[in-house]
């Protein structure tokens, strides 16, 4: 049946993925199947977005709920689910006030924006530049790549808008050299997630909020993928004690509903006023109502405690495997973004892993990303690090 379905895919969609060759039917829990009924324990979790696993029942009501009272009018009108959200970010966060839209490149879009505009409204209209870091990874729009430091995303699409420059990650010397008179903001990932699940060094962040300030610029965090619980704080920077002037989430918000947000301080939303920047859907009732849930049972409920305790076993485990294994060259991450830097490519123990009833992902061609759901048990983890432990033999062999 598999091969019909991927038959018809490609007769129709857009070849833009490079999907494995698997039909997912069903999902419960941290696991799902596949249309001939086999389970497989899921780490990707829709690439960190299903933090609460699939199928979650509180989640299921509330949409079945919303969706029997109100799916959309439009940010023409006011509406109480929408605001609530708002009223929950902003009162567990530095910022002030959000915005929302559909998706992570679309808050980075909006992050872009109202960076520019509030230089432009301050009477410094030369002042649009903003600095990314080397092998971030922002989204796919125009603007988003443009400020994405990686070549193989932006390839094709030139010329990309201008003023977008580039410094290494974990480099404030770099920064400190680049940001200058037209700079308007610092763009980046508190921990790279497509760029390898690359962390800083612990004082890197307070330095970067430092040089924003002494110059003025304002700092934007980029938590699409390491906010809401993923890394064991709510948002990552919080490991840090650094906060920045904006910040973008998506992926995780709504454990799967489309839905970003744009969070700012006062100083920085006076920027968007009416007309300045708009979407059709975002925010609906519908998927800010889950939001809204989702951050109750990750805050309220365990999950996301559940999650860290679960990262720090995890870890500790993927540790037992490199001091084992000659062809691990790192383990790096926080909370359950974790990722193994190999010595070789990682994309046949991806394949592997999935043959075995795993799946896991690959990103920068020799690093295993693992960003499993945040209620994932210790036993799946106990399996799958088997499993690696495994197929890890071979790749020894050939690292000899």
């Amino acid at each position: 049946m598999s091969a019909a379905i991927m038959e018809r895919a490609g007769a129709v969609m857009a070849n833009t993925y490079k999907r494995q060759p698997l039909v997912i039917t069903r999902g419960q829990g941290w696991q799902v199947w596949d249309d001939a009924g086999r389970c497989h324990a899921d780490f990707v979790a829709g690439i960190a977005v299903c933090n609460l696993g699939h199928s979650h029942p509180a989640l299921a009501r509330v949409v079945a709920a919303q969706a029997a009272t109100l799916w959309h009018v439009s940010n023409l009108y006011y509406t109480v689910p929408q605001i609530e959200l708002a009223e929950w970010l902003t009162g567990h966060s530095f910022a002030d006030k959000a915005f929302f839209c559909n998706s992570g490149a679309e808050a980075n879009e909006a992050a872009i924006k109202i960076a520019r505009k509030f230089f432009k409204d301050n009477g410094q209209p030369g002042r649009y530049g903003i600095i990314a870091m080397e092998r971030s990874f922002h989204g796919r729009t125009m603007a988003t790549l443009s400020a994405t430091g990686q070549d193989k995303v932006r390839k094709g699409f030139d010329p990309v808008l201008e003023g977008f420059s580039f410094v290494p990650f974990n480099d404030a010397k770099a920064l400190a050299e680049t940001i200058g008179p037209d700079t308007c903001a610092v763009l980046m990932e508190p921990i790279q997630g497509e760029g390898g699940v690359r962390c800083p060094d612990p004082d890197y962040l307070a330095k970067v909020r430092e040089l924003c300030d002494r110059t003025g610029t304002l700092l934007i965090f980029d938590e699409i993928q390491t906010g809401i619980g993923r890394t064991g704080t709510l948002f990552a920077h919080e490991h840090f004690n650094v906060t920045p002037d904006i910040m973008t989430l998506a992926k995780a918000l709504a454990n799967g509903l489309p839905i970003g947000a744009m969070l700012a301080t006062d100083r920085v939303a006076t920027a968007f006023g009416p007309g300045a920047h708009a979407t059709t859907f975002g925010g609906t009732p519908i998927v800010t109502a889950t939001a809204l849930e989702v951050l109750k049972i990750l805050t309220e409920g365990g999950a996301m405690d559940q999650g860290r305790e679960t990262g720090v076993y995890f870890k500790k485990a993927l540790m037992a495997l490199k001091a084992k294994h000659r062809c691990i060259l790192d383990v790096r991450g926080l909370g359950l973004l974790l990722g193994v830097k190999l010595a070789g490519d990682a994309a046949p123990v991806v394949d592997a892993c999935r043959a075995k009833g795993f799946l896991i992902n690959a990103v920068q061609d020799k690093i295993l990303r693992f960003a499993p759901p945040l209620i994932i048990p210790a036993r799946a983890i106990d399996d799958l690090i088997a499993c690696l432990d495994e197929e890890l033999e071979a790749i020894d062999k050939m690292c000899i």
